[in-house]
């Protein structure tokens, strides 16, 4: 019977209807490295022994993810050592080998998510987009280093501009005869504080001509008050107010009132404190001006000084190794001369789409036989899983109305033996009632019958 003929299992039938073909499906196994390399970018050798001819492709398109991973670990490698020159070669290593599983990682997850007839091209931009930051940022270093040379001499001759630059803002903002600049807002963050400028004497010298100024008025004041005290003083002490006391002449209270007074506002006045102060005020003075006349001649080599520490400071202080520094100086190089512009576009083009050609590869072949075999197992095995679901829960409700009808069943035969219960219950009842009525009722009969022989023998 037809039903009664044996199926023929899936890994031998043949792949096409010409039964006496020389090439049957699926293929044998294959071994060593080419496996490997497919199993990274996740190919299942058991499908794809149903279209062996696709072998080659995945194998070199493994080997695409590899050389990728490969070329970041190079930059990676070449990044530290450029940048991070005081790394030791260990840490420099294990940071490639790192960054090489990365990049492995990530290019066998963007290539293993595009097999398979169901995926849109949008997905597939997508992660060439993805790809493609990926590969300016492996692609940059050694970009660095084709341009080493280059970038080195513009880094230089740009950092002598700006020391020059930053130099001649210091001799500007800070003259030799130590004028002020604070009115310049571009001066701002130039100026130098040297001690001893014929400026900043100037202004000490003003400064102290104005305390010993101001200091002069208020003695001034002082003494006018005093000396007017004092005319008070000889006024009330003088012969004309003297009075007759004890025999002899005398002054009045009124003078020695005037007295106390003087004396008084000439202890808390401290005029004698002012005037020791106004006399240190114009010695000083005296020795500000002294000094003025010399610094004219000594300022300079110490303001020249101050300039070249503060130029030496800054030269020091300008990185020259950094990366946005190297990335400002690549910019240079290309717009300092067309042909380093070509190069350097054609550069990154090429070493973009070298870091991109595992997606990019992708894009480019479109959908092969191995894609449409895992599209058509795919839809087999949504369409198998429905299949199972539809059939667990077949089952599942199968199931529950077995378990409901066990249920009823078992409620059926209790509720059965319940009534059977209840009566045999009244029967027993019933016939304890008829026992206990016919006991009485025997009693009754047998009293009556006792009654009435009595009666007779009476």
């Amino acid at each position: 019977m037809a039903t009664d003929t044996p199926l023929r299992p899936a890994d031998s039938a043949a792949y096409d209807d010409d039964r006496g073909g020389s090439q049957s499906r699926p293929a044998p196994p294959a071994y060593g490295w080419a496996p490997r390399l497919r199993r990274l970018i996740g190919i299942e050798e058991g499908l794809l022994s149903w279209v062996p001819e696709e072998r080659p492709r995945y194998a070199w398109y493994g080997a695409l993810v590899v050389n990728t991973a490969l070329l970041g670990a190079i930059s990676m490698v070449l990044a530290l050592s450029s940048f991070r020159s005081d790394l030791p070669l260990a840490a420099v290593l294990g940071v490639a080998v790192v960054w090489f599983w990365v990049i492995l990682a990530l290019d066998s997850w963007l290539v293993s998510s595009t097999h398979g007839t169901g995926v849109r091209k949008w997905t597939l931009l997508a992660r060439f987009f993805l790809s493609v930051l990926l590969g300016l940022f492996i692609a940059e270093p050694i970009l660095f280093q084709i341009f080493d040379k280059e970038i080195r001499q513009e880094i230089a001759v740009g950092n002598e501009q700006r020391v020059a630059d930053y130099r001649g803002m210091l001799v500007s903002c800070n003259p030799t005869d130590g004028a002020a600049t604070t009115d310049r807002a571009e001066c701002a963050r130039y100026q130098l504080k040297v001690a001893g400028s014929p400026a900043e004497l100037a202004r000490q010298i003003d400064t102290n001509s104005d305390r010993a100024a101001a200091l002069r008025t208020q003695v001034a004041g002082i003494n006018k008050t005093l000396n007017g005290k004092l005319a008070t003083e000889q006024r009330l002490c003088g012969p004309k107010y003297w009075i007759w006391r004890g025999g002899v002449r005398d002054v009045t209270i009124t003078c020695e009132r005037a007295r106390k007074a003087t004396s008084e506002y000439e202890k808390n006045s401290k005029v004698k404190t002012y005037e020791k102060q106004l006399e240190d005020m114009v010695a000083e003075g005296r020795a500000l001006s002294a000094r003025k006349d010399r610094a004219a001649d000594g300022y300079q080599p110490v303001l020249q000084k101050a300039i070249d520490d503060k130029t030496r400071q800054r030269a020091a202080d300008l990185d020259t190794d950094g990366i946005l520094t190297r990335a400002h100086g690549l910019k240079e190089v290309a717009e300092s001369d067309g042909f380093a512009l070509f190069l350097t576009i054609v550069l990154h083009l090429l070493l973009l789409c070298l870091d991109a050609m595992p997606v990019l590869a992708k894009v480019l072949s479109g959908a092969t036989s191995y894609d449409t075999l895992l599209g058509a197992r795919h839809r087999t095995s949504r369409k198998l899983y429905t299949e199972e679901l539809e059939v667990q829960q077949t089952c599942a409700r199968l199931e529950h109305d077995v378990r409901r009808h066990r249920v009823q069943l078992d409620t059926a035969d209790r509720m059965s033996r319940l009534d059977q219960e209840y009566q045999r219950a009244q029967a027993e009842r019933a016939a304890a009632e008829r026992a206990e009525l016919d006991a009485r009722m025997e009693r009754i009969m047998r009293t009556r019958g006792t009654g009435t022989g009595t009666g007779t023998l009476v």
